[in-house]
């Protein structure tokens, strides 16, 4: 691929020990459908951060950025318009220019695992779900799942007050869902979602009690180091359909790009520019 000063340039910003698996999933997909533009790695620590958020936007080449971690939640507070996923969720981690120059955020982890449940054939409108856990990418899950039109969701977090706080913002744009924050017993629901590190090796602590979950019940992971976790082995056994931690990645791409106004590849398109490249 050439790249030159008309490359749009998407930049991929956090400290480098988790920033940098994008650009080998997006460059080898631009560069097969012949897109001029690049995912470009951007290391930067903590102090400089608000400055150099607002200096990348200053390219006339930049299409958007992406934000990793430490500084998906700060950034909420540098933008000039937080869109509601973003809001719920308490961090972003997508940035782009509107046409009139203000900088505009928004939150896609919750939105790859939504659109991975249903290209796996589960539409959450009018479900009934438990998420378990209200840390960062809870709060984005369930951001997703209360705009994709759930019906009842119950949360639980080991911090109650974490819960709470997920369920008040929750509340504020979507005042006509029931949520509760009161139990983790996950009888009954159609959709059960661990958006904890608990369950991820043979051996550890299940979030929940597996022996309580119908065969009915959708269960979808989000730890990523580890494709079929000790988690979603018990949910097998209980005859659950699942989605693994991974697939959330290959789905919010997708969202991503459809954001930043390019053409939106499916999963397995992004998948096969990547294993060939």
């Amino acid at each position: 691929m050439r790249i030159d000063g008309n490359t749009e340039i998407i930049a991929h910003i956090g400290y480098p020990t988790y920033a940098f698996r994008a650009p080998l999933i997006y460059n080898p997909w631009f560069a097969r459908v012949g897109i001029n533009a690049i995912v470009v790695p951007m290391s930067c620590q903590s102090e400089p951060y608000p400055r150099f958020l607002r200096s990348v936007f200053h390219l006339g080449n930049i299409r958007g950025a992406l934000i990793t971690m430490p500084h998906k939640v700060t950034t909420v507070g540098m933008l000039d318009d937080i869109l509601p996923t973003a809001q719920i969720a308490g961090s972003c981690n997508a940035v782009r220019r509107l046409p009139d120059g203000r900088l505009q955020g928004d939150m896609f982890d919750g939105e790859g695992f939504v659109r991975g449940l249903k290209r796996k054939g589960f539409e959450p409108r009018g479900r009934r779900v438990l998420v378990v856990g209200a840390g960062g990418v809870g709060c984005a899950i369930a951001a997703s799942l209360a705009a994709a039109g759930v019906l009842e969701m119950d949360l639980f977090d080991m911090n109650d007050a974490s819960a709470k706080g997920l369920a008040s913002r929750l509340m504020q744009h979507y005042p006509s869902m029931t949520i509760r924050t009161d139990s983790k017993d996950p009888a009954g629901y159609e959709l059960l979602v661990n958006a904890t590190p608990l369950g991820m090796k043979d051996g550890d602590p299940l979030p929940v009690d597996m022996d309580r979950v119908d065969a009915s019940t959708f269960v979808g992971e989000v730890v990523m180091k580890t494709d079929m976790t000790a988690f979603l082995k018990a949910a097998q056994v209980k005859g659950c359909r699942i989605q693994m931690g991974a697939d959330m990645l290959y789905e919010q791409i997708p969202a991503y790009l459809e954001y930043f106004g390019y053409p939106v590849p499916t999963p397995d398109e992004l998948r096969a520019a990547a294993e060939a490249a």
